[in-house]
């Protein structure tokens, strides 16, 4: 009986690297896709999109919702991993890189959420208030948000954090990074591209989340966290925080 058990460890084990292993192949290959320009795979090293999916606990089946596509550098790479065996559904200021992305072969099958919410650049600091939502979709298993939600005011991610609970399925996954701002530092122009991870996790919390897990993938010590994201000498060497939620079962 128990080498009957070691045994079946072992096999687990191998089934589970080999899973792995074919995931990060997938990733890889959207990653040379043609599609993407030379601007884009240069950040390929900094971004790290094969481990950062694999933190997220992403597969090639599962059905996923990125919010805030912008240019589509993450929704490029999702799109192709997933075109096989799963869905992408891209919400929130999306209708222009999903009108793109949809005319080039093997992307058709991007679906594109109109989220009619009241979307106005009015809040503190230029950030952006947005109304209550409802994606029209429920059960997904994976949402993600890369460097978002300082885009929004507190009340404008609340609703957003609310929208993406009621899309999840129970058990389902909510993937979050954005730039650090030091813990309880108000807002200021210098840092109003950033947050304080502490306050983003009870803010995601309050919405009915659970912590899961937070990662150093995206870890820049040699980041003071005083500069403006966009200033030439952070930017593309921020210290981001990367976060992994469940909605419970």
């Amino acid at each position: 009986m128990r080498v009957f058990s070691i045994l079946l460890l072992l096999f687990v084990s191998v089934a589970a690297n080999a899973a792995g292993q074919n995931f990060a192949d997938k990733v890889r290959d959207a990653m040379a896709a043609d599609i993407r320009t030379a601007q884009e795979q240069r950040r390929d090293t900094n971004r790290k999109p094969v481990e950062t999916l694999a933190f997220f606990q992403m597969r090639d089946d599962m059905r996923v919702l990125e919010l805030v596509p912008g240019g589509g550098w993450y929704t490029k790479i999702l799109a192709g991993v997933l075109r096989d065996n799963g869905e992408l559904y891209i919400a929130i200021g999306a209708d222009r890189v999903g009108e793109q992305l949809s005319k080039q072969p093997g992307f058709a099958q991007i679906k594109v959420i109109d989220v009619d919410a009241g979307m106005e650049r009015s809040g503190p600091f230029n950030t952006v208030r947005i109304g209550r939502m409802d994606f029209g979709v429920r059960d997904l298993d994976l949402a993600l948000t890369f460097r978002n939600l300082h885009n929004f005011t507190a009340e404008g991610r609340a609703n957003i954090n609310a929208a993406v609970f009621a899309a999840l399925k129970p058990g389902g996954l909510y993937g979050v990074i954005d730039h650090t701002r030091r813990h309880m530092e108000p807002i200021t122009a210098e840092n109003r591209r950033r947050t304080d991870p502490v306050e983003m996790i009870k803010e995601i919390q309050a919405a009915g989340f659970v912590l899961v897990d937070s990662s150093d993938l995206h870890f820049h010590p040699e980041d003071a966290l005083v500069y403006e994201v966009g200033e030439p000498s952070v930017t593309g060497r921020t210290d981001r925080y990367t976060l992994l939620f469940r909605r419970p079962r």
